[in-house]
């Protein structure tokens, strides 16, 4: 398994929480390593997400690239990590790691129809900030710490050891961050090295976006990851013929639960973006089948917390078979007999 192209789901749970009750089987925040020989790309950088790359025998210098599918804090809060932390795991004379992840939307979402009175954004200033604007932003607001590490110890800046760029997307597709956030396209490259092409396609994750999925294709085979979406086609254009699509899931089971018969603002406008912007269980197997996928996992699991059996239950519902990994499994996604069921 050591010498096949992999994945590592570093953490499988979505959603901005600490999941309770915490317990030692707990789902870390959303992150995955694609690991292809003696090099290894993450995409997403949820809750802990360096920790579980150092748990997975993970070294920083085999880093190759950070790829954000979108820029809810589920999928970055640890990007800061990986940076401060991190930076000591960069050694010798090496290109910067690229970090490739959306570009500013250029205006807010609208406010929700939901809303009671007046609603004020964050940051009116700043209000949307790129992959690039945050990086940057999050160092400065470390320069305290980086500057005594830089001029005391003599370390190098993550500045230098990281490169933020935001992915420019293909002229004339028709993109409007409020009024056609998912346009019809085909994939499109955003990353090449001599060990994979990764490629990125617009998802639907409203109000976020530009929100994307990306595939990683190696020599011997591919992986897509749906990042955080709705059920659209262009995740069917993505994962065409691919030996892995690793996409997200959640229960609206459990939607109904919290959120279902309350008449309030705040869990009304809650259940109204479930349901607009992620995927049952059996929506993504049914991407996967449309897609001719040769195996279908899902991950960024809401709630977190589920028991696993709950899982297994609607992907026993779901047409075809569904693996659904822990925390720190890996999952082969070479042109070799498939797996099985975890």
């Amino acid at each position: 398994m050591a010498d096949s192209p992999r994945i590592v789901t570093l953490g499988t749970a979505g959603g901005p929480r600490w999941w309770t009750p915490i317990t030692s089987t707990s789902r870390f925040g959303i992150s995955t390593a694609v690991v292809v020989g003696d090099r290894s790309y993450l995409v997403d950088t949820g809750l802990g997400a360096g920790r579980q790359f150092a748990r997975a025998g993970l070294e920083m210098d085999s880093l190759g690239g950070i790829f954000l599918t979108h820029l809810h804090s589920d999928h970055t809060t640890d990007l800061v990590n990986l940076a401060l932390f991190g930076m000591f795991g960069l050694v010798g004379d090496r290109a910067p790691v690229p970090i490739i992840g959306p570009g500013d939307r250029g205006m807010l979402p609208r406010v929700s129809p939901r809303a009671e009175g007046e609603v004020r954004p964050v940051s009116p200033a700043r209000p949307t900030p790129g992959t690039v604007d945050m990086f940057r932003l999050l160092m400065e607001a470390h320069a305290t710490d980086l500057n005594d590490r830089v001029l005391d110890a003599l370390r190098p800046s993550p500045l230098d050891l990281f490169a933020a760029q935001d992915i420019e997307l293909p002229p004339g597709i028709g993109f409007h961050p409020n009024d056609h956030q998912t346009p019809e396209m085909m994939p499109f490259t955003v990353f090449e090295d001599d060990r994979v092409r990764v490629e990125a396609i617009l998802v639907e994750h409203p109000p976020i976006a530009p929100a994307f999925g990306f595939r990683f294709t190696t020599e011997e085979g591919s992986v897509a990851i749906s990042g955080d979406t709705a059920r659209t086609d262009n995740m069917v254009r993505l994962a065409e013929g691919v030996d892995l699509l690793l996409h997200e899931a959640i229960s609206f089971d459990w939607v109904e639960e919290r959120y279902g018969g309350r008449t309030e603002s705040t869990a009304r406008a809650s259940r109204d973006h479930h349901y607009k912007s992620h995927t049952s269980v059996a929506e993504a197997a049914g991407i996967a089948a449309e897609a001719g996928a040769r195996q279908l996992a899902i991950h960024h699991l809401v709630p977190g917390s589920l028991p696993k059996a709950d899982w297994r239950r609607a992907a026993a519902a779901a047409p075809g078979k569904v693996l659904i990994p822990d925390d720190l499994d890996v999952l082969e996604f070479s042109r070799r007999p498939a797996p099985s069921t975890l």
